[in-house]
């Protein structure tokens, strides 16, 4: 299957686009003045200790004090050894079989600690953090103050698991444990040594600066958005990684050339007029994310609600009535919404709990079906999870790893007139809509003098958000923008019209 990385930069947003067979498949945004914060390593200091909960919160110079729970504490309770399985990825938020001591017994109110971030602000909820540290390459892990060597689950063949252990045990020093990257797949016994070098020369300037400063501070800053990307997914079987953006072009080819030279060349810079996004079908995609409704196949749809504790999916036939039996017609709906389905949870980053409600099936073995579908579909799904088989009442349950808040939250604001219970595009999104928008006319029409017409929340958000961003797009496409404020027209809407004409030219370049 083809797999592409698009990258499509601007001042205000960055977002990366995984598509798989030209499909989009996964989506990353980040704005100007997001600073995600997971698998940053702070040094801080114990604020309160609650025996109660088995849980700890630590001051790391956040707004919100950091959660610490027992199960997360590695060196601190138990020497340096924790009980995790063999073939693990990563040694963070998971599961602990080994019984620890109370929490009350190892940590006191004061006492300096390492942490890292293992989970993003949430809601109401500060970050997650760990005592138990790693900081990732391009082919290993390095799990300081342990002594495991574990190999990707993602590698199956176990001659390669054994290989890959090997090479790694005879080179690792003293102290640290290493889990080697599904990346790090037939790679040679200098790219570990190269890998494992740079991370301990780093680890040993990391431990220094810790030594010197006063709790709370920042020891690391994992990577750039984009970089971490690259590190984590740019592989071989991805056949291109296009940008926009020449500085961004520029920044990705250096990082490339440092982890993967062989791969320099399927980097290449998007030079057409057209926006990227649009050249490749991805923009539809993004606007129909935090749609709740999602059209499948002959009339099909899925139903899909967030709430705090979980996510629902309701399969629906819709229109479809097929052509044979009834079982068979509910079969073939419920394989379409399978493979939509594990589109939209990766599509959305949809984490924690998910319920979905296939159409009820009485062949058991068409159940067994659907349930192998939907777990193929998933293959490629880089985030942990556990999925049930398909139950008596037709349901799907799994558990996502989550980290992060999904794109449905990052991409859009509560409703204002509903309290919550909807979602709006937010200021900023809608901001980057119109820009698109003139980026289009740039590309496509003659027209040079606007009324631009938006609710005076977004007018303000334009004008003052950030900078004026009526009047850089004036001045980068040589437009004349007149500014309208309209208090009836929506937050989610604007209106474009020729100054000369009032010719309405809204839906012109597909806003």
């Amino acid at each position: 299957m083809k797999k592409e990385i698009i990258v499509n930069s601007t001042q205000y947003e960055t977002r990366v686009a995984l598509l798989e067979g030209g499909k989009l498949v996964e989506l990353t945004v980040k704005g100007a003045d997001d600073n995600r914060i997971v698998s940053n390593i702070f040094k801080g200091k114990i604020k309160t200790v609650l025996p109660g909960m088995q849980a700890a919160f630590v001051d790391i110079g956040m707004e919100k004090a950091a959660f610490l729970h027992s199960s997360d504490i590695g060196k601190l309770a138990d020497g340096g050894h924790y009980d995790a399985d063999d073939d693990e990825e990563a040694p963070v938020d998971i599961i602990r079989k080994t019984k620890r001591a109370g929490i009350e017994t190892v940590l006191k109110e004061g006492q300096e600690v390492l942490v890292q971030v293992i989970k993003e602000p949430i809601s109401t909820k500060g970050p997650r953090v760990s005592t138990e540290i790693s900081l990732a390459g391009r082919y290993v892990v390095m799990v300081p103050d342990d002594h495991a060597v574990r190999v990707s689950k993602k590698i199956s063949d176990w001659a390669e698991k054994k290989r890959l252990r090997s090479i790694v045990r005879d080179m690792r020093p003293e102290g640290f444990g290493f889990i080697v990257r599904t990346e790090g797949e037939g790679r040679s016994e200098s790219d570990f040594k190269a890998d494992i070098k740079r991370l301990l020369k780093y680890w040993t300037q990391l431990t220094k600066r810790a030594d010197r400063l006063e709790p709370p501070a920042l020891l690391h800053q994992e990577m750039s958005m984009i970089t971490g990307i690259i590190r984590d997914i740019y592989s071989d079987d991805i056949e291109s990684l296009v940008v926009d953006n020449r500085a961004v072009y520029r920044e990705i080819v250096s990082f490339v050339r440092e982890i993967a030279p062989a791969l320099k060349g399927r980097v290449k810079l998007y030079k057409e007029k057209k926006p990227i996004f649009d050249a490749y079908n991805i923009e539809p995609d993004i606007e129909k994310m935090i749609d709740r409704k999602v059209w499948i196949k002959k009339g099909a749809y899925l139903i899909i609600d967030q709430t705090e504790a979980m996510v629902t999916i309701d399969v629906n036939t819709g229109r479809f009535v097929g052509r044979k039996d009834q079982e068979t017609t509910i079969f073939r709906t419920n394989i379409d919404a399978a493979r939509e389905v594990a589109r939209q949870v990766r599509l959305r980053d949809i984490g924690g709990l998910i319920v979905i409600d296939f159409i009820d099936m009485y062949n058991r073995e068409n159940r067994r079906k659907l349930y192998d579908e939907y777990c193929y579909q998933l293959r490629n799904d880089r985030a942990k999870r556990a999925v049930s088989p398909v139950s008596d009442f037709g349901l799907i349950e799994m558990t996502r790893e989550r980290i992060r808040p999904s794109l449905m939250t990052a991409l859009s604001d509560p409703c204002p007139h509903c309290d919550g219970l909807g979602r709006v595009l937010s200021k900023q999104t809608m901001s980057t809509k119109v820009e698109r928008w003139f980026q289009r006319a740039k590309a496509s029409s003659n027209h040079k003098r606007f009324n631009l017409i938006v609710n005076p929340d977004l007018a303000d958000h334009l004008t003052n958000g950030g900078g004026n961003r009526v009047a850089k797009l004036s001045n980068a496409y040589r437009f004349h923008i007149n500014l309208v404020r309209d208090t009836t027209l929506s937050q989610q809407k604007f209106i474009v019209m020729d100054m000369e004409t009032s010719e309405d030219l809204t839906k012109e370049f597909f806003s």
